[in-house]
């Protein structure tokens, strides 16, 4: 799709007719090729819309601000989500088994809102408790032993686990808190702290943003597109 859009991007569409015909490209495109050609072209200014929405809807943060923006935003989103979901919705156990595209295992590791959130909790406090040790001079990194990131899917169902008798209830408390705790923290840290490489070699060669980024707006974005996808299945 990318490489179409290029193609319709530029002035002369690398030789994509316009919408007007004229007497040569009928020529070229007589018949029942016309029908095929526009049809192209129908199929890559289509794409060109998905690309400009992805990429309006998807674009990370790169400064200071619009990670505090895109946090505060995020997470409104998901609990205007939340507040909207009816009784239905919040008691039928979610099911994406009949959805090919849904294979990664967490889609089939949550089972209904509580599970999601706890989910959200563990991972801020991931990021909470080893921005903390590192502070502090311990050299710890994000994921706690025995994980890494080939393994961490187990320590994501080692959270599920864990709360299997946390209510909706708490689960929305603990989120609620540890996301202010987030947003605190981002505080903290200047612009150059935040997105510039190198300056906290525990962060290795990403910038401390980044996993802000990925556990803040990034993961309530991938929170809302689980519950959105199980309205759908219901509706």
């Amino acid at each position: 799709c990318q490489v179409l859009y290029a193609m319709l991007s530029s002035e002369e569409h690398n030789g994509l007719p316009n919408r007007q015909e004229t007497g040569a490209n009928r020529a070229y495109v007589g018949g029942g090729c016309r029908a095929a050609w526009y049809g192209l072209v129908s199929f890559v200014r289509q794409c060109k819309k998905i690309i400009m929405k992805r990429g309006k809807d998807m674009a990370r943060p790169v400064n200071k601000p619009e990670l505090l923006r895109a946090a505060a935003e995020k997470f409104g989103e998901l609990n205007s989500f939340i507040t909207s979901m009816t009784e239905r919705e919040l008691s039928t156990t979610f099911d994406f088994s009949g959805i090919p595209s849904k294979k990664e295992r967490h889609w089939s590791r949550d089972k209904n809102l509580r599970d999601v959130l706890i989910h959200l909790n563990e991972w801020h406090n991931l990021v909470l408790n080893w921005v903390a040790a590192n502070e502090k001079g311990e050299n710890k990194p994000l994921l706690p032993d025995p994980y890494n990131w080939r393994t961490y899917g187990d320590m994501n169902m080692e959270f599920w686990e864990k709360h299997q008798n946390t209510t909706l209830e708490e689960a929305k408390k603990a989120l609620g808190e540890s996301h202010n705790k987030m947003m605190a923290l981002i505080e903290r840290f200047s612009q150059e702290e935040l997105f510039s490489r190198g300056v906290f070699p525990w962060c290795g060669d990403n910038a401390l943003g980044s996993y802000f980024v990925s556990n803040m707006s990034s993961h309530y974005e991938w929170a809302l597109k689980k519950l959105k996808s199980h309205r759908k299945i219901l509706r």
